[in-house]
């Protein structure tokens, strides 16, 4: 075990704890001692051996790349080509790097796995990795049956969602001119070293998704929490339930809310299973706690928005910087707060004089995101974007009608009961005041009772 680390190149050396390397130690040991490894010393082991131990459980292209990766890893810096199979010290640094190294340590790696020639690759090789990568994931944890509840179906319309998580994690690619990587014409630029660091470094999905391939596929006993990364999906009601969702989408929505709302979400509203009222939607969201609200269009598009904050049926704009909105398809993004106005969440149903809906984002009758009491309607609107989520419009017309909607509560189960309060109900109905005011009636209750503390 000693020499996995005393005999690593110059620079370069094992950054597992103890328990950790005896992990890897064991790992190389079960690939060198395939019959198909090379017999001579030092003990290596061959893409052959490595497709044998994996099995069905990673695809054949991700399992080549990850070995092309370490057989290229050069300890000595020296200018042969790299070997035919991969060493101990070829295995345990490449771990190292890839599990437990910085960015630039990754991109190393990484690069390697991108392309087998030396200095930059093309961006159009960085996305294939991607595509790669990301359709390793699903695989992997479907094979090993850990996608806790979720399914790994493809969108509707021509893309899957391999394809749209790929191309979102691309667009965060800085190119050598600073520009990002936003479309199919940007494909032919080289990306060197440099672009591939930054890349690693800004978007954590990439170095998470190799450690889930990595874990998964070779079957590593070392610390992975996928609670964090899936969350676990509930639906109390006892028929089968087709989500909007797919895991991938699960994943990426996830990954931006706080931590401690990752591991579970809890299935409030379905309009497959609940029906198409705005009432019933209401009854079943308020007071439940942060949650996830989703919807799908007329024409395919996904998309939706997280509120931090219990929902509360009341004319005023509620919700906290945590807020945002989202896309799933055909695109996928996240939308946050702009700092220009607290506008996070609205719900509000039974007024005449203000919107009757839910809404996140912009303003009445001009909101980044709103669902109409007429269930079954509403829009999106952003010229050029929502002023409180910098949001483009997320639906494929402004104005739109909707089959599907779904609310996810997300975290433990918290059930907040609206606070008791002795007021009347012409206390928080202000047309009713008006409309008695209006009459020449009275309020005989008024000056019987104690006035509400909030306010006093």
């Amino acid at each position: 075990m000693g020499n996995s680390r005393s005999h690593l190149g110059q620079g370069l050396s094992s950054q597992f704890l103890p328990e950790e390397q005896a992990e890897i130690d064991r790992l190389f040991d079960a690939l060198s001692s395939e019959k198909l490894s090379s017999n001579t010393s030092p003990r290596s082991f061959s893409l052959q051996a490595l497709k044998n131990h994996v099995g069905e459980a990673l695809p054949s292209e991700m399992v080549t790349r990850l070995f092309e990766g370490m057989r290229r890893v050069d300890l000595m810096g020296k200018v042969k080509g790299p070997s035919e199979n991969v060493s101990q010290e070829q295995f345990t640094v490449s771990m190292s790097h890839l599990l437990k190294g910085n960015s630039e340590e990754k991109s190393l790696v990484i690069m390697k796995m991108i392309s087998a020639t030396e200095g930059p690759v093309k961006a159009r090789e960085v996305q294939k990795f991607t595509e790669d990568l990301v359709g390793s994931v699903v695989h992997v944890l479907n094979y090993r049956q850990e996608l806790r509840g979720w399914t790994q179906k493809q969108a509707l319309g021509s893309l899957p969602r391999v394809q749209v998580l790929a191309a979102q994690l691309i667009s965060e690619m800085k190119l050598p001119d600073g520009e990002k990587l936003l479309g199919p014409e940007q494909l032919a630029h080289d990306c060197d070293r440099a672009v591939i660091e930054d890349w690693v470094f800004r978007t954590p999905h990439v170095a998470m998704f190799l450690s889930v391939v990595i874990h998964r596929g070779f079957l590593l006993h070392l610390s992975l929490d996928l609670a964090t990364l899936i969350p676990e999906r509930q639906v109390d009601l006892g028929r089968e339930f087709a989500s909007i969702l797919d895991v991938l989408s699960v994943v990426y929505i996830n990954s931006h809310l706080p931590g401690e709302w990752r591991h579970r979400w809890r299935l409030l509203f379905a309009s497959e299973l609940h029906g198409h009222s705005f009432a019933q939607l209401c009854g079943l969201i308020t007071h439940r706690g942060p949650c996830v609200m989703l919807l799908e269009d007329r024409d395919s598009h996904v998309f939706g928005g997280f509120a931090s904050c219990s929902w509360e049926v009341k004319p005023q704009f509620q919700g906290d910087d945590r807020c945002f909105l989202f896309s799933i398809f055909p695109r996928m993004a996240v939308y946050t707060c702009t700092g220009y106005n607290d506008h996070y969440m609205y719900l509000n149903h039974g007024q005449q004089t203000i919107p009757n809906g839910l809404g996140m984002g912009g303003q009445h009758s001009y909101f980044g995101l709103w669902i109409d009491f007429d269930f079954g309607k509403g829009h999106s609107k952003a010229k050029p974007t929502c002023t409180t989520y910098n949001s483009p419009q997320l639906s494929a017309q402004e104005d739109f009608r909707f089959e599907r909607m779904e609310v996810w509560a997300v975290g433990d189960a918290s059930v907040t009961q609206p606070a008791k309060s002795s007021k009347s109900i012409l206390d928080v109905d202000l047309e009713a005041q008006s409309l008695l005011e209006i009459s020449g009636r009275s309020r005989h209750s008024e000056g019987l009772r104690e006035v509400p503390e909030e306010d006093q």
